[in-house]
């Protein structure tokens, strides 16, 4: 696989406020990486180290086995963003936008036309005037238009209606099948396991964990119910996990291998047991919380 994106070591403080430390991540072409964590983990700072739009502290970032300075034009035409917050010029309407932003790039007219036809976007609204969602749908076209190499993307579902995240995803394919890569950042889950190939946990300015979705999903993880006479005698077995009792019912987490598990509650009287496979979202959680 070819490396398009390279991050090393990249350290970033505002003043004595931790944004990211010693992040060093490789993006590979034609892939969607999912940067995933919590509000204020560092995901924006690292985003704009790589956009040159805040000064770094350490660390360099390669694009395409480059380092661009800030003003470079290669490095603008290589990259497609949607910020989480979108601000444009108010007293345009979506078509002035459009046309403004079409000016600085070759071809990208067609795209333009098949972008805001997919995303029903209308063109004659003030920007000023649009909702949260459509303002959205016009950052993904200014985002989208000129066929970057890198589409760097910041909570960009957030004001999407369901159906129009769906057409979203799909627009992301379409761009992962042409080779694009695509950098996908944001605190909700359930988004990552739909469309990301890798994914990379920040917490706290640290990069915790880089995974393939594939990978992740193999972790032997499920949520375990029993009902049973014994389960004080049964959670004295259970070392170093946690779970909770109610009466008769044990509930807890578990990693071990079924089969080891099955042995170790067989020499008990078991009344019901329920054994339910997590979900991603709780793997996030139990793993990298």
């Amino acid at each position: 696989m070819k490396k398009i994106l390279e991050i090393k070591n990249l350290t970033k403080y505002y003043g004595d406020i931790l944004g990211v430390e010693d992040l060093s991540l490789e993006l590979y072409e034609n892939e969607i990486f999912g940067f995933i964590g919590p509000n204020g983990a560092g995901k924006s700072t690292t985003i704009k180290s790589i956009m040159n739009l805040i000064n770094k502290d350490n660390g360099e970032v390669l694009i395409d086995g480059k380092v661009f300075d800030k003003d470079s034009i290669e490095l603008k035409k290589l990259i497609g963003y949607l910020p989480s917050e979108i601000y444009l010029y108010e007293d345009l309407t979506v078509k002035e936008m459009l046309d403004y932003h079409e000016r600085f790039y070759n071809d990208t007219h067609e795209k333009r036309k098949y972008l805001v036809n997919k995303l029903q976007l209308d063109e004659s609204k003030i920007v000023e005037d649009l909702s949260l969602g459509n303002l959205k749908k016009l950052g993904i076209v200014l985002a989208m238009m000129h066929s970057p190499k890198i589409l760097i993307l910041d909570e960009p579902t957030s004001g999407l209606d369901p159906i129009m995240q769906q057409v979203f995803y799909d627009l992301l394919k379409e761009e992962k099948e042409k080779g694009t890569t695509i950098f996908y950042s944001t605190h909700i889950l359930s988004e990552i396991s739909k469309i990301c190939d890798r994914v990379g946990i920040i917490k706290d300015g640290h990069l915790l964990k880089v995974e393939t979705i594939k990978e992740l999903k193999k972790k032997n993880l499920n949520n375990v119910t029993i009902v049973s006479k014994d389960v004080d005698k049964i959670s004295k077995d259970l070392k170093n996990i946690d779970f909770e009792t109610n009466e008769n019912k044990l509930v807890f987490k578990n990693t071990m291998d079924s089969n080891k598990l099955i042995k170790l509650l067989s020499k008990y009287d078991i009344e019901d047991l329920l054994i339910e496979e997590a979900t991603l979202e709780e793997m996030f959680l139990h793993y990298y919380n």
